[in-house]
């Protein structure tokens, strides 16, 4: 396992890399990954628009900025996605302005998941390759200590709610969570990584 994630780590990026790639694709007509089509390039485009505008609209609590400044270890945040994924669109943006809020504690990389089928298939959800998936990595011993994703705990209650009620995805959930994202604020992203990081800090994972 150790040598899987440090593969992906070696074929991973920098935030601001990872968006370069993805915008550099887009003006190419093409999306990040294996699959090709015009859908994908859709949402890679729209994604392109969520990122910029959370970029600028996110804001990192002090309590949060604080909690991860005082973490007793340095970590990176190896997140698995693709431009084209909509839920790392409103993930990715919050967890860059976490890791500046950090003071270098935290160190963010994306990797493509496509590009890195090994790790990913350590990481699935409920069988399924969904994305995004950070995972906690110790910086000094380069071991996988626990991971996070694909949603926050309320944005996972509501598509599964509408699994049970309705069924297969539709045009409605898709918007539905779009607006508990932007709801949230992503403050539910801040709470939930900090929580994991602080179970580690005092042993607890």
């Amino acid at each position: 396992m150790k040598s899987i994630v440090a593969k992906a780590l070696f074929n991973s990026h920098p935030y601001s890399e990872y968006r370069k790639i993805v915008t550099d694709l887009l003006s190419e007509g093409k999306s990040t990954g294996n699959e090709q089509s015009e859908s994908l390039t859709n949402y890679s485009k729209l994604n392109e628009a969520r990122m910029n505008r959370l970029e600028k609209t996110i804001t990192i609590s002090y309590d949060v900025a604080a909690k991860l400044q005082n973490l007793d270890n340095h970590y990176i945040w190896l997140v698995l996605s693709e431009g084209w994924c909509g839920d790392a669109a409103q993930i990715l943006p919050i967890l860059n302005k976490m890791a500046l809020a950090s003071n270098k504690k935290i160190d963010l990389r994306v990797a493509f998941r496509d590009e890195n089928e090994d790790l990913m298939s350590h990481y699935l959800t409920n069988g399924g390759r969904a994305i995004p998936k950070v995972i906690v990595i110790c910086k000094e011993a380069g071991i996988a200590r626990t991971d996070w994703g694909p949603r926050p705990k309320g944005a996972s209650e509501l598509m599964a709610k509408h699994k049970r009620e309705v069924g297969p995805i539709d045009e409605k959930i898709k918007t539905d969570l779009q607006l508990w994202y932007l709801a949230d604020k992503g403050i539910s992203v801040q709470n939930e990584l900090v929580e994991i990081m602080e179970n580690i800090k005092y042993n607890r994972l």
